[in-house]
């Protein structure tokens, strides 16, 4: 069962937190440096944190944190009242570095070393589940994907990707960032950015401005499907997307398949609605399904 403190349990354990070494001085002290083959990108500012956190909550239940490194969002998560904080990190170096923080904490943090790329996230804790986190950008967009798979196990997901990533995830038909990663999102939840992160507040310093993306999911999708025939339709689709459909769509069926979605053949696909992409999805269920 999920651990639910008492709000003088909260303030207690808040107080052991606010008297940790400042984390930047922690971290030259243990030598962890971020790793870019982990996609690491470390966040030290309080203030800047605290307001992810905030954009989160409310925090009771669980909140899953992936990839907290040396613990920086993990302490304002915790700082912001979270009843229950499970932080997945694949970098064993950080179980060193979040001793204290544990300690501090006591079992309103559960450290897990796992690959978040494997591990059911959605099975972890009770409800509510919500999701806050500054995600390794090299695995970001997948990371995103397999957990819209599982959306109705979570309240809300307050992520940062870079600002490239974000504007597709929030994208709407016509757009020039519309395609896949916006279908697939805003299927299954209504999606905003929130507020963007410049390159500064990192360390190291990445190339790009970041930004928070607030994931609310819906109690249902907007329209029925299955999600892996929609990854398919809109692999094909946007993999070619200056073509009409009918060719990029070809390999699935083509002219045959928009005709029975009721698609126009000469369609691009930046240009056709959540809808429409559900509909080819279900006729390519439909004519997988006959000829099994």
């Amino acid at each position: 069962m999920t651990y639910h403190p008492s709000a003088e349990e909260i303030e207690r354990s808040n107080d052991r937190i606010n008297a940790l070494p400042g984390l930047r001085s922690l971290v030259d002290a243990l030598d962890m440096r971020a790793r870019k083959s982990l996609g690491q990108n470390f966040l030290f500012d309080l203030n800047l944190t605290r307001r992810i956190a905030r954009a989160g909550t409310p925090l009771n239940g669980t909140t899953i944190e992936v990839g907290p490194g040396p613990g920086g969002l993990t302490r304002a998560i915790l700082l912001e009242g979270a009843q229950k904080v499970i932080a997945i990190e694949k970098d064993r170096r950080a179980a060193t570095v979040l001793d204290s923080l544990l300690a501090a904490a006591g079992d309103r943090l559960e450290l897990v070393e796992d690959d978040a790329l494997r591990c059911p996230i959605w099975e972890l804790g009770d409800a509510p589940r919500r999701i806050i986190a500054n995600l390794p950008y090299n695995i970001a967009t997948q990371l995103l994907i397999d957990w819209l798979a599982h959306a109705d196990s979570f309240t809300s997901m307050t992520l940062m990707f870079q600002r490239e990533v974000a504007l597709r995830i929030t994208a709407r038909p016509g757009d020039s960032e519309y395609g896949r990663l916006s279908i697939l999102a805003n299927w299954k939840a209504d999606t905003e950015i929130l507020f963007d992160v410049p390159p500064s507040a990192f360390v190291p310093a990445p190339k790009v401005t970041s930004s928070v993306v607030q994931v609310k999911p819906l109690a249902e999708p907007r329209f029925e499907c299955d999600q892996t025939l929609l990854e398919e339709v809109t692999r094909h689709a946007f993999g070619q997307r200056r073509k009409m459909l009918r060719a990029s769509l070809k390999p699935l069926g083509g002219e045959e398949l928009l005709d029975a979605a009721g698609v126009n053949p000469q369609s691009r696909p930046q240009d056709l609605e959540i809808a429409e992409f559900c509909a080819m999805a279900r006729c390519l269920e439909a004519k997988r399904t006959q000829k099994a």
